[in-house]
């Protein structure tokens, strides 16, 4: 699963602007590039369980960031 997880969050760093605002976000303010990246897998899964909560589609909001 971690794996799973890890290469999700690698390219949504790159495709997804919810994510790559995040990680840029924190890079820029100093954190590591692996400590970013595994906090955009829990991103990641808290967005998931979200969708899988309430039963939706993605919908992307530029206040989401």
């Amino acid at each position: 699963m971690r794996a799973v997880l890890y290469m999700a969050a690698v390219a949504a760093t790159s495709w997804n602007p919810v994510i790559r605002g995040f990680y840029l976000r924190l890079v820029g303010a100093g954190k590591p590039k692996k400590v970013a990246l595994v906090a955009c897998m829990r991103k990641f899964v808290v967005i998931l369980n979200a969708i899988v909560r309430d039963r939706s589609p993605w919908q992307y909001s530029p206040a989401s960031t």
